[in-house]
């Protein structure tokens, strides 16, 4: 009841965004216990951020881990703290890698030839899980800790609007479904 909420501005597809967002938050001198990246799209056609990116790769991915590398100190500062990365159950369902093993970087960001929508969200999403690890790896033991979840299948959201094909399909597995 005597919480306090504070709306603060944040656009995931651009890092100049985030990076101002970084700023005026730190500007607060507020400590920072709990982050949850939770921002996502998912079936969206393909077009590149003003940063030259993809955007499903930017706003799921890599405007968060942005985020959370501009607010570390914050977090280390405000310790016990949290990282929370909502990721998803469909990132088994790609993989990031070349035929030798070695990240392959067009894959995360790729060219509008390349790009199916339903790839870009699971290979946003592997790396939200991979980011997390690793982060957890190296702040634990400063009193950060970093966890991925998979948040069930939250049909209720508006999550696939972009597509009337994922449209239908979520509404045909609604009835078999987690509501928020």
């Amino acid at each position: 009841h005597k919480a306090k909420v504070e709306a603060m501005t944040l656009d995931l597809a651009s890092l100049q965004s985030v990076q101002h967002f970084a700023e005026a938050f730190k500007s607060k001198n507020v400590p920072l216990h709990v982050l949850i990246c939770n921002a996502a799209v998912f079936g969206a056609p393909w077009c590149l951020t003003e940063d030259d990116l993809e955007s499903t790769f930017q706003v799921n991915h890599l405007g968060h881990f942005y985020l959370v590398q501009l607010l570390e100190d914050v977090l280390r500062r405000s310790s016990p703290a949290r990282v929370v990365v909502v990721s998803s159950e469909s990132h088994r369902f790609t993989e990031i890698k070349d035929a030798s093993g070695k990240l392959d970087f067009s894959l995360l960001s790729p060219s509008k030839k390349e790009y199916w929508a339903m790839l870009a969200y699971n290979r946003s999403k592997l790396c939200n899980i991979l980011f997390s690890n690793e982060l957890n790896r190296r702040l634990s033991s400063h009193g950060v800790t970093s966890n991925s979840v998979h948040p069930g299948n939250m049909i209720y959201s508006s999550i696939h609007r972009s597509w009337w094909v994922y449209t239908l399909l979520f509404t045909l597995a609604r009835p078999f479904t987690k509501s928020m």
